[in-house]
């Protein structure tokens, strides 16, 4: 190969990297434009589009909605995976996702009916608990009260009565 044919080739490439840089500009520009208008007004938004918006689909990232502790633990989470962010900037973050993106409350616990995986997630109790649960109900019908559930050999009583309020019968 030549001289003259390897800077061809080189201001080739030159030419097709800088096009796609420009390609890859405009559309993040476009991108940034369209996200955010999603976003809703607020102090904190600004932060939000410029530490987020170049790993996420925005979209999906705030549709995780959690509370406080939880977009907390979303940001260290990030900051340790490389995000970089002063204190306050990561505060605003967290007091503008906290705001516009808070956890969604959940439905009641129907004990006669949830699967052993929604008994462990939501009342926290062990495999082995929630198929002592299941077992019971298959064995002495439905649950008519806490008092019922209480009877359940095998579950730790603690955990059922700090849930009490999210179970339904």
């Amino acid at each position: 190969m030549t001289t003259f044919q390897s800077f061809l080739i080189a201001a080739r490439w030159k030419w097709a990297i800088s096009r796609s840089a420009l390609l890859a500009a405009a559309l993040a520009g476009l991108f940034v434009t369209t996200v955010s208008a999603e976003l809703p007004e607020g102090p904190g938004r600004t932060d939000v589009e410029k530490r987020c918006i170049g790993c996420h689909d925005l979209a999906k990232a705030v549709a995780v909605r959690q509370d406080r502790n939880g977009w907390a633990a979303t940001l260290t989470k990030m900051v340790g995976l490389g995000m970089k962010a002063s204190d306050d900037e990561l505060r605003t973050i967290l007091a503008y996702l906290t705001e516009h993106y808070p956890a969604e409350e959940l439905p009641l616990v129907n004990v006669n009916k949830a699967r052993a995986i929604e008994l462990e997630s939501r009342l926290s109790l062990k495999r082995s608990e929630a198929a002592a649960i299941l077992r019971y109900r298959r064995e002495h019908g439905e649950f008519k009260s806490i008092g019922d559930l209480l009877k359940v050999p095998g579950i730790d009583d603690a955990k059922i009565e700090s849930k009490k309020d999210q179970l339904v019968f």
